[in-house]
């Protein structure tokens, strides 16, 4: 299950992110998102869990829980993918975006 955790202290390490959730179950991946210019923590991350359940605990054993002075949000991540497809709208050489 890929968990979302939002609030995150600036300080915070993804060796740090991972381990607070490895006292629920086995963790494949967690990332904190940095900004492209600066590097800087932009406060929030998402960890991978293979197991669901485990998942469910680390959520409902972590959300509202305060990190390095900061209370953090943490739930179930959503997909949300949006797809652009360009198609020929006519024979002028004109294309239209069609999302999906």
């Amino acid at each position: 299950m890929d968990i979302f955790v939002g609030s995150l202290p600036f300080k915070l390490k993804e060796s740090e992110l991972k381990e607070m959730f490895e006292v629920y179950g086995e963790v494949v991946s967690a990332k904190i998102i940095l900004d492209k210019i600066t590097r800087q923590n932009k406060g929030f991350g998402f960890v991978e869990m293979p197991n669901d359940e485990e998942a469910k605990k680390a959520i409902a054993g972590l959300d509202n829980s305060e990190v390095l002075g900061r209370t953090i949000v943490v739930n179930k991540s959503e997909q949300k993918f949006k797809t652009s497809v360009k198609e020929k709208s006519n024979n002028k050489g004109r294309y239209k975006s069609k999302e999906y």
